[in-house]
């Protein structure tokens, strides 16, 4: 039986505009950490482990980071896979905002020398093509334009990994990167539950898994981000990118990597790390 995600809600009322000074200390710990590539402390403890106050220190981090140059263009789900999840130490999914500073082109090479403890995972990528004005599970679908492949590079600030729900909320979903493959196919023709994945980095098997693996099927997490979306004020939208979440066990990223995923039905995504430097 899958997991059955809860609805976050709004932050008991607490608003970017009206967060107490410290969640800003934080925001600003954790951004200082992307942009240096030099890893902070756990942020749990500051934030008296409350999830909905990770959620507004999450949004901070997104104002500081959007400009004209750098809009959002998304939303991730996280921790959506069991054995992700294990590896974390959670117990429930978590979502992220997408950057277009985070997209990259299976062209692009992944900087490594701009990520800490990168990790990649697998998904099946989901494009608006309207905007969600209801989140029961039909209107949802009924606003998906299609799907494709799609590769996610993970990365926390947080030093060693050392993270639970609270740490990674706040540290937006723990997202770096994300590469979406040129496959796409309507979901009338595709079911995501059924697909099925594995993934290789330099030719070896480095993790394989289904849609099934994702909250029962991907269209459960795609659900569950439409709905608490719109919990926080910031419904689903025309055009938007929904990574839906891990198809199977993230694995480590190293320098000079060369990535490929394969998932019935969509096709292939592939992405390569940039080299060591002298």
């Amino acid at each position: 039986m899958s997991q059955q995600p809860t609805t976050a809600n709004d932050g008991g009322g607490v608003t970017v505009d009206s967060a107490p000074a410290h969640y800003r200390t934080v925001s600003n710990t954790l951004l200082g950490a992307l942009k240096t590539v030099r890893p902070c402390g756990p942020v749990r403890d500051a934030l008296q482990g409350d999830i909905d106050a990770a959620y507004t220190v999450q949004e901070l981090l997104i104002e500081s980071r959007v400009s004209a140059r750098n809009m959002r263009i998304g939303r991730k789900v996280g921790l959506t896979a069991s054995t992700v999840q294990r590896q974390l130490g959670v117990d429930q999914p978590d979502f992220g905002v997408l950057l277009s500073d985070m997209q990259l082109s299976e062209d692009d090479a992944i900087p490594h020398e701009a990520l800490i403890a990168p990790r990649i995972e697998a998904e099946i990528a989901f494009v608006m093509g309207s905007d969600v004005e209801a989140t029961d599970r039909e209107a949802v679908v009924a606003a998906v334009a299609y799907v494709a492949p799609s590769l996610e590079i993970v990365d926390s600030r947080i030093a060693g990994w050392d993270i639970g729900i609270v740490d990674t909320v706040a540290d937006n979903a723990s997202s770096a990167y994300f590469v979406v493959g040129s496959g796409k196919a309507a979901l009338a023709d595709f079911v995501p539950a059924g697909a099925e994945m594995v993934m290789t980095i330099n030719g070896q098997e480095a993790s394989k898994g289904t849609g099934a693996d994702c909250l029962g099927d991907p269209i459960n997490a795609l659900v569950w981000v439409a709905e608490t979306a719109a919990a926080l004020g910031r419904p689903l939208r025309a055009g938007e990118i929904v990574l839906s979440g891990a198809l199977g066990p993230m694995a480590p990223l190293k320098a000079g990597d060369v990535v490929e995923v394969r998932i019935s039905g969509l096709g292939t995504v592939t992405a390569s790390v940039t080299k060591e430097t002298p």
